[in-house]
């Protein structure tokens, strides 16, 4: 395997391993996010902010496995 084609690889092992785990986290802070609306509905406005955060910093992981595969392509 020629070099390129490896440097190939590893930025799709990047994004997935770099995406695969954010998302099903995403998934998983959404679906117990709801749940706790669901039980308590007078908490909904604070349950859903904490839950914004927390998506958002899952997101962040994502978009930092981003640059690392960029990096990896492109240096």
């Amino acid at each position: 395997m020629d070099p390129a084609s490896i440097k190939n690889i590893a930025v799709a092992i990047a994004i997935v391993g770099g995406t695969l785990i954010p998302a099903l986290s995403i998934g998983w802070i959404g679906s117990k996010g709801l749940t706790a609306i669901g039980r308590n509905p007078e908490a909904a406005s604070k349950i859903q902010t904490a839950m914004i955060l927390a998506i958002a910093f899952a997101e962040a992981i994502a978009i930092y496995a981003l640059i690392v595969a960029l990096i990896i392509k492109f240096v």
